[in-house]
């Protein structure tokens, strides 16, 4: 959870209050600073979920290695990942979804040490002797930008394309099902309340109006969920993308290969939930056009349904598909 210490305020929070204008302007979207430092925490992470844990494994040593070598930044993180609260200076929201990571990382830059200092103070206590010293800021984005180069960045298309799926069918359940339709299961502890309450986790912590400001829901690969914001007028709820979406391509049946093809076997294997064709190309890792093509032969030959949602075209396996998947397997 976060704050912006800027404005001098660092209070928890368990729900925002909001009303028609704030809703209507809220947004969907994705943020390259959010995803880099879901990831670092994932890398820092001794509980990783499974659909995390190789890329986890792939880059976790590099990670000591990096940390062997700067005992300062090492030093930083030990200091501003508390059990319950991230230091506020990391986790300031973006003024708009999908900027670049050095237009994120401006703010974070531009603070000062005595600044840092105090946001790990309220992170998890007295600050260690390491970080007394100058450039906190500089050291932090250091850090930040070498876990988005040396383990992000190649895959960013991929991981976008996989947010964007998450993003779309959200807003697409929005305009069939409203806020309490397009938030269900974002997150434990996320909800929407009667009243222009919006819970934002779990915890007994008091509410803050935000009535007035801007808000945005911003899809990452994150191992859990948390808030934070840019005081006085934007604030951010970061949900984690579904483990599904999250997760590679699960290895096929081969007689299901065999009979449809390696392509459409991925297809028909991916649809066993209602999917959206944006959520089928990320999850697939197949061209728009060719899932478009074998939605139409899938459809044709039964096996699979469909039903408009809002913009979006939903797909699922008919009990025809269903069973040839479960026979195949």
């Amino acid at each position: 959870m976060s704050g912006a210490h800027r404005f001098g305020y660092r209070r928890k929070v368990g729900e925002f209050i909001v009303d028609a204008d704030v809703m209507a302007r809220a947004r969907f979207g994705t943020s390259q600073l959010t995803e880099t430092l879901a990831g670092l925490r994932l890398l820092l992470s001794a509980q990783v979920p499974p659909w995390h844990r190789p890329w986890h494994d792939a880059h976790a040593a590099a990670l000591r290695h990096r940390l062997d070598d700067d005992p300062v930044g090492a030093a930083l993180l030990r200091a501003a990942f508390g059990r319950t609260w991230t230091a506020d200076f990391l986790t300031v929201p973006p003024t708009a979804p999908d900027l670049s990571l050095d237009e994120e990382l401006t703010f974070l830059e531009s603070l000062d040490d005595d600044a840092v200092r105090a946001d790990l103070e309220v992170a998890t206590g007295p600050v260690p002797p390491e970080l007394s010293g100058t450039g906190l800021a500089r050291t932090a984005a250091a850090l930040l930008r070498w876990t988005w180069e040396s383990t992000i960045r190649d895959e960013w298309p991929r991981r976008r394309r996989v947010l964007r799926a998450d993003v779309v069918a959200r807003t697409a359940r929005l305009s069939s099902e409203g806020w309490s339709g397009a938030i269900d299961g974002i997150a434990p502890g996320v909800r929407w309340l009667a009243n222009g309450r919006l819970q934002v986790n779990a915890h007994p912590h008091p509410p803050r109006d935000i009535r007035g400001r801007n808000l945005l829901f911003i899809a990452a690969h994150s191992r859990g969920s948390w808030v934070s914001w840019r005081l006085p007028d934007t604030y951010a709820v970061v949900y984690p993308v579904t483990g599904a979406l999250a997760s590679g391509p699960a290895p096929l049946p081969e007689p299901l290969v065999r009979l449809l093809g390696r392509a459409r076997a991925r297809v028909l294997a991916a649809l066993d939930a209602p999917r959206s064709t944006s959520a089928l190309v990320a999850g697939t890792g197949l061209p728009l056009g060719s899932v478009g093509g074998h939605l139409r032969v899938l459809l044709d030959a039964g096996l699979l349904e469909r039903r408009r949602s809002g913009r979006e075209v939903l797909y699922w396996r008919s009990d025809a598909g269903q069973a040839l998947v479960e026979a195949s397997a």
